[in-house]
């Protein structure tokens, strides 16, 4: 067994896709053979660039659904919501009083999600958002968090706030490390970015006459005969990576499979590799939405809390509150 813990998580602003998948929820289900790990529901972040939660709630428990269909096992890790745990905020003081309002603002991925943001103006919360991912990490003394590049300045304040807090009160905190996943940049089905919010992106939870309609109205090009270029091609190339993916098979002996079939073929393939890989996971959802999951939840919180207060209580004795 290693001394690594493995912190890694979502916000619950809608279902996970198949970007989700490939990007990060295999990668979990490897891990929790391997390390302790928690699995973070990130409630309170989503009101940081919103207005409203939305149906958060009903969010949460999609969300977990997801998270069990594809073989996240909650006897091996623990899967929380971050509003259910207080001691993990109390965190946030201590450690905002260790960093400058100038290093919150030259924080890149920050000035990213602002530049994007829906809201006319940028709230304390959002402004503070690496010191709460930084408690987030900290809590349960994480050493690795899976990211990706643009999470990476956050894993970099997470370090920041550990090394101040061990120099000015003594060693409490380990230096979580970013762990960077060779992971397949899947793109949306319009070339874009894959997202909920676009609409261009197969939801795990998605039916199959869904999944075939959104598949349809991808973009390809008029060259007859697919090939893999993802430089000259990248749409036609997309669709292949993801059939490759699905079908565990190089894109390019896909391409040379289909050869000549055009656009047609390209997508009726695609179609049934995602349809087929989705099939056991979607049946699994399907089955666990009959049962309630939120006990789930509620022991993962009560694992994640008891965690919290432990080092909650540490903090302080070393801070000598």
């Amino acid at each position: 067994m290693h001394n690594d813990v493995v912190l890694t998580g979502d916000r619950p602003t809608g279902p996970l896709h198949l970007g989700h998948y490939f990007g990060s929820l295999a990668n979990r289900v490897r891990l929790q053979d391997t390390y302790p790990m928690y699995v973070l529901i990130a409630d309170y972040q989503v009101i940081t660039d919103r207005d409203l939660p939305g149906e958060i709630q009903r969010n949460t428990t999609e969300l977990l659904l997801d998270y069990l269909a594809v073989g996240i096992d909650p006897g091996k890790v623990t899967i929380f919501q971050h509003s259910a745990i207080p001691e993990l905020n109390q965190l946030l003081l201590p450690f905002l009083s260790l960093v400058s309002v100038s290093e919150l603002s030259r924080n890149p991925t920050v000035k990213d999600e602002i530049a994007h943001s829906s809201q006319a103006a940028v709230s304390g919360l959002m402004f503070t958002y690496p010191v709460h991912q930084a408690a987030d990490i900290l809590f349960c003394k994480g050493t690795l968090v899976p990211v990706g590049k643009d999470q990476l300045p956050h894993v970099e304040v997470t370090r920041l706030v550990a090394r101040r807090f061990n120099e000015r009160y003594g060693e409490v905190f380990p230096l979580p490390e970013a762990m960077m996943g060779e992971r397949p940049m899947l793109k949306g089905l319009d070339g874009g970015k894959m997202s909920k919010s676009r609409g261009n992106a197969i939801a795990l939870s998605a039916t199959e006459d869904e999944t075939a309609a959104l598949i349809r109205k991808a973009r390809t090009d008029s060259d007859r005969l697919i090939t893999f270029d993802e430089t000259n091609r990248p749409e036609v190339a997309n669709l292949l990576t993801l059939a490759g993916l699905c079908l565990g098979r190089p894109p390019q002996d896909i391409a040379e499979e289909i050869g000549y079939g055009g656009a047609v073929a390209l997508k009726s393939l695609v179609t049934e590799a995602v349809n087929e890989f989705l099939r056991p996971i979607r049946k699994r959802r399907a089955e666990l939405a009959e049962t309630d999951v939120r006990t789930i939840l509620a022991a993962g919180n009560e694992k994640a809390r008891e965690r919290a207060v432990a080092t909650l209580g540490e903090v302080r004795a070393a801070m000598g509150f």
